[in-house]
């Protein structure tokens, strides 16, 4: 979470991106990346990348600030009461 709201994560052994729905399908064409479908129904504007795709620095730096740009942007998720 960065300023409270959903960013980056890990899930078992990928990395769970959230990310500018317009560049969706630019980064589905990357290494490792895949449509994020936790719930059984993908979500646009979040991916899985695949550990094997992170294996140098600068590739799970890409993916974080990529995560971090668009968190500028992107609206709080609704607090369930």
């Amino acid at each position: 979470m960065v300023n409270n709201k959903m960013c980056v994560g890990v899930e078992k052994e990928r990395l769970m991106v959230r990310l500018d729905p317009a560049r969706y399908e630019e980064v589905m064409e990357m290494e490792g990346c895949k449509p994020m479908d936790f719930t059984g129904k993908v979500m646009k504007g979040y991916v899985f990348v695949d550990i094997d795709a992170l294996n140098t620095k600068k590739r799970l730096v890409f993916w974080v600030s990529l995560a971090l740009e668009y968190n500028k942007i992107a609206k709080s998720s609704k607090k369930k009461k």
